[in-house]
């Protein structure tokens, strides 16, 4: 990470300590003799939660996936076989043997091993501020079965304590009530215990502000609505507020600006390859979004991935400030800038410009999978939409979701609107799909609000709301675990 980043030592101690790239239940390898003499010192906690951290980087393929699986963008790549994975979300013909699913699945458990792997340690040591270092530990913990339970529905929950191999046999798939439960009581103790900013060689660790807007969004997928509100309006009272021109947020000075309540750092600073994308300290998602066998301007090339529909682009009304800066007309482009690439499987003619290599970074190995590109997990927008949402639904006030709505609005060169009841609801659904297009959130948007259906083409009610729990996870657990409905 460009701040909290691993030494090479140190990453390669924490992969054997904490999780492997075996095929074991949640990737923790079991042979680990010497952990309890680990965390003797406040640097030892440091260091181990750096290495909580680190799995914030693989949710790439959560952000890719949260877009493809809607109606916003469609699976691209080279081929209808390239990355086959990828292609059957797109599809929505997916089934429980599915590589990037088993990838979700895999790199979430084990940054909530990470995480619990600190707090089974918590009383061992201690040293002023150690507070703050578990409210870290728990904000990425409830971040992790955040991401587990928006896929996959109940999952095995297990708290202040490592998933060791062997435990699959015992543990059980638990009711995302529960697993919520649990989110709830973590993000509650991090914002009551995580500073509200960091100093700059500290950039990119979670905030009250973090913890406070994803406890926010979580009772909003509950319909706890007035709980939503409660903890929204927290961050709305600062110290955020929205970028002025929507179009520098994106660009590598725009990162970690005032609009950021969270993000994931990336840096090129270290290359990657292939066999072992979560390794890559750099964007994944970032290559496999860009512009295949591109020469021109400002982008470099990509793998055409992940590219926004024609429906999609649409959306954005005359004169919105935001198209031309989340959509790249790529024939547009290349005829104003005597640019040359070739078209990709599902070509659409559009890229998802917010998160496409730009040129200027190092090109460090494997440059596809090396970008420095932050991804900008909340957005204060998102957070006066989600409270918009939350005021409107909740049937809380629809003139201050209304202030909330046209704050973003204005910002997007738009005129105010002055709706009530429904229609202000389908208002605040429809903005934050174009202000939040290609940043992975309007699958779950469309599920929650339970408006998937007919908007997905392909997408069957009592099952595409959840994604199948991989089948070789069934199988080590001892085939105990029920499969989700449908699959």
């Amino acid at each position: 990470m460009k701040t909290l980043k691993l030494t090479s030592v140190l990453l390669l101690f924490l992969f054997v300590i904490v999780t492997s790239c075996s095929d074991d239940f949640v990737d923790v390898d079991s042979q680990d003799p010497n952990s309890e003499d680990f965390f003797n010192e406040e640097a030892d906690y440091q260091d181990a939660l750096i290495g909580a951290y680190d799995l914030l980087q693989s949710s790439y393929i959560n952000v890719m996936l949260g877009e493809i699986a809607s109606d916003n963008t469609l699976s691209g790549g080279e081929s209808a076989t390239d990355v086959l994975g990828i292609q059957e979300i797109d599809e929505m013909i997916h089934t429980p043997v599915n590589q990037q699913l088993r990838d979700i699945w895999s790199w979430m458990y084990a940054g909530v091993n990470r995480a619990n792997y600190i707090m089974e340690f918590q009383d061992k040591t201690d040293f002023p501020g150690k507070n703050v270092v578990l409210a870290q530990a728990r904000f990425l913990r409830a971040y992790y079965y955040f991401e587990l339970v928006k896929w996959f529905g109940d999952v095995p929950l297990a708290v202040d304590e490592r998933i060791q191999f062997g435990d699959q046999f015992e543990i059980e798939r638990t009711p995302k009530a529960e697993v919520y439960a649990q989110i709830q009581l973590d993000l509650i103790y991090a914002a009551d215990n995580l500073p509200a900013s960091w100093d700059e060689a500290e950039t990119g660790r979670a905030t009250k502000g973090a913890a406070q807007a994803l406890l926010g969004k979580a009772y909003l997928y509950q319909e706890n609505f007035p709980k939503a509100v409660e903890y929204l309006e927290q961050v709305i009272g600062g110290p955020y507020d929205l970028v002025e021109d929507y179009d520098t947020i994106f660009e590598q000075d725009g990162e970690n600006g005032i609009e950021s309540v969270f993000e994931i750092q990336y840096t090129d600073k270290e290359g990657a390859g292939f066999g072992c994308l979560q390794c890559s300290e750099g964007n994944v998602a970032v290559g496999f979004n860009g512009i295949r066998n591109y020469t021109g301007p400002d982008f470099e090339s990509g793998f055409s991935f992940n590219v926004p529909t024609q429906e999609a682009v649409d959306q954005f009304e005359e004169g919105d400030l935001r198209k031309d800066v989340a959509i790249l007309d790529i024939d547009a482009w290349s005829v104003a800038n005597d640019a040359t690439f070739s078209e990709g499987y599902k070509h659409t003619g559009y890229y998802n410009r917010k998160y496409i290599a730009r040129k200027g970074d190092l090109n460090t190995g494997d440059a596809n999978l090396t970008n420095p590109n932050n991804y900008r997990a909340i957005r204060f927008a998102d957070v006066l939409l989600m409270a918009a949402e939350a005021l409107n639904r909740g049937g809380l006030g629809d003139g201050q979701a209304q202030i909330y709505l046209n704050r973003v609005r204005d910002r997007a060169g738009l005129s105010e609107l002055d709706l009530t009841g429904p229609a202000l609801t389908e208002a605040i659904y429809k903005e934050r799909r174009v202000e939040l297009l290609g940043e992975g959130h309007h699958f779950f948007d469309l599920v929650r609000t339970k408006r998937a259906a007919q908007e997905i083409q392909g997408f069957t009610s009592g099952k595409n709301e959840l994604f199948p729990i991989p089948s070789i996870e069934i199988e080590l657990a001892g085939d105990r675990w029920a499969q989700n409905p449908g699959y």
